[in-house]
């Protein structure tokens, strides 16, 4: 199994109790299925990789980039492949997006819900 490995837990763990600031806030717009009625998950792991948030309705992942991101573009991109080899999209912003337009976030994942389920806006 790929989903929530068990070495993983103490990490997923560790990093829910220690959000940031901009990881709080977005968890405040999805979490109790506020959006469209999906489900998301903090800090959900597949196979070695640890996603902020994930819909698993929509294999949809939420990644929030700080300033430690700049310098490790070439393993997001790896990440990002990775995940998408098994049907899992990424959508990334930086943590600043959060607080400057929420509502951009949430569009993007109602777009993305009507895309992926072949529905014309």
């Amino acid at each position: 199994m790929l989903n929530n490995r068990t070495y993983l837990k103490k990490f997923r763990k560790q990093l829910r109790n220690h959000s940031t600031s901009a990881e709080a806030t977005l968890w405040n717009l999805l979490k109790g299925k506020q959006i469209d009625g999906l489900k998301f998950r903090r800090q959900h792991s597949f196979a070695n990789y640890i996603m902020d948030f994930y819909c698993p309705a929509l294999n949809l992942a939420i990644e929030l980039d700080g300033e430690v991101h700049r310098y490790q573009e070439a393993y997001d991109q790896k990440r990002d492949q990775y995940l998408s080899t098994h049907d899992i999209h990424v959508l990334r912003y930086e943590n600043r997006f959060v607080f400057e337009y929420p509502e951009q976030i949430i569009q993007d994942i109602l777009d993305f819900k009507k895309k992926s389920s072949g529905q014309i806006t």
